[in-house]
């Protein structure tokens, strides 16, 4: 039953996301989320350490693209000095923004993996399409109105799964 919510992997943070592990998996892309995925929800830039990141998927020939639920502004000011494209107000877990970031790599769907920190639209949106998923622990401990309601379900979704016995984040450690 929640299937379509559960990441094919939970990861701490990004820097676990290594270019070798993506090519044992036959990842050449990935789809990633901006706020508190890569940055703080509040943060307008990228921290030195996540454009290294970036670089090195790059230089390895992963293809990256963002897709936010956030405003053009906001997106625009993180990817373009990065050369990253994006597409912004995503309304994920829709699935137009999945088809079209991977029209834009050029790549299928087995060949692309999402990162994101929220089940109820990352994940969910990704595994519907049959991406790999990282669920990535949020870089803030605080979030906008509308993601603060998503954490609250998100809350009662592993409260019931681990109910059920099925492994989750908390149990990674």
């Amino acid at each position: 039953m929640f299937n379509f919510l559960l990441p094919n992997e939970y990861v701490n943070t990004i820097f676990e996301i290594t270019p070798e592990k993506l090519q044992k998996l036959g990842i050449r892309g990935i789809i990633t989320d901006l706020d508190n995925t890569l940055i703080e929800w509040d943060r307008p830039d990228a921290t030195e350490e996540i454009a290294q990141w970036l670089k090195m998927l790059q230089a390895s020939g992963i293809k990256i693209i963002i897709a936010s639920n956030n405003n053009e502004v906001r997106v625009n000011r993180f990817a373009e000095p990065l050369g990253i494209p994006f597409i912004y107000r995503a309304r994920k877990p829709l699935g137009r923004a999945y088809y079209a970031a991977m029209k834009e790599i050029r790549l299928k769907s087995n060949e692309v993996a999402m990162v994101g920190d929220q089940l109820l639209t990352d994940i969910m949106g990704a595994n519907r399409l049959q991406l790999y998923t990282f669920l990535v622990r949020p870089v803030a401990e605080s979030d906008g109105f509308v993601t603060r309601f998503n954490r609250f379900v998100e809350r009662r979704v592993f409260n019931t799964l681990e109910r059920k016995g099925i492994k989750t984040w908390e149990e990674q450690q």
